[in-house]
């Protein structure tokens, strides 16, 4: 039976223009009330602006043969153990009959702070991958198969985001592949590197200018990291547990 992609197409068009539409009301809020956050925090402090791919990740799941109550969104319930720390928020997790089916991972970054915050998000996003293998290896969630563990990164297409990029390492050098490369292709060369290390099942790099509230325009990278890949990889994933769980 072929997988469900659920017109992924379009709810990313549209998950894209509630994405800047909300940051962009919820700094228009924050203004009119004289509470209004520094720069690019008033969106960020808005409340969940990726919601609209979370929805995108439920009815992939509900077309390849698990429920809708399988996929967990509340933050009460979006806890799993660790090994290093105690425990880890996910964005989505998708359990049924009590196995860890899916872990989901979303964030997003917005000019200016590209140069301040590539490195930290690198740095969450090896950690809990290496966390959460470790915590499997020790059986944390029960003897079961791999899950799948996904990383979904949203990124402005901006003059920021695609200028080349210079690096200092005095000591030693860099790999050749980071060489002048803007913060985009630095997005799209770490979901490789997640990938190819077995960090994450898949993991995504999706570009988007800022006036996407009103085209929904997005972009890929590379096949490796595009969104088609991210929900194929994981409509594959969900029809294979839900065949072997029925």
């Amino acid at each position: 039976m072929a997988l469900d992609l659920v017109d992924y197409e379009r709810k990313a068009r549209e998950a894209v223009q509630a994405f800047w539409g909300n940051r962009e009301a919820a700094r228009l809020r924050q203004m009119t009330s004289g509470k209004a956050d520094q720069g690019e925090r008033a969106g960020v402090t808005a409340g969940k602006n990726m919601d609209g791919f979370a929805t995108l990740v439920l009815d992939l799941v509900r077309a390849n043969g698990l429920a809708p109550v399988d996929v967990h969104q509340q933050r009460a319930v979006l806890t799993l153990p660790g090994y290093f720390r105690p425990t880890k928020l996910w964005d989505i997790l998708v359990i049924h009959q009590g196995e860890l089916i899916a872990a989901i991972e979303m964030k997003s970054q917005v000019s200016p702070s590209f140069g301040n915050n590539f490195n930290n998000r690198a740095e969450e996003a090896i950690g809990t991958a290496h966390d959460f293998w470790t915590a499997y290896r020790e059986e944390a969630f029960g003897k079961q198969p791999r899950p799948f563990v996904g990383w979904l990164m949203l990124v402005e297409d901006a003059p920021e985001s695609r200028t080349a990029v210079k690096d200092r390492s005095p000591h030693f050098p860099i790999f050749q592949e980071f060489e002048g490369a803007s913060y985009l292709r630095r997005y799209d060369l770490l979901c490789q590197k997640l990938v190819q290390e077995q960090l994450y099942t898949t993991a995504a790099v999706i570009a988007s200018p800022r006036n996407a509230a009103q085209t929904g325009e997005i972009s890929a990278m590379s096949s490796m990291t595009d969104l088609k890949t991210f929900v194929a990889t994981l409509a594959g994933h969900v029809a294979a547990a839900a065949a072997r769980l029925e």
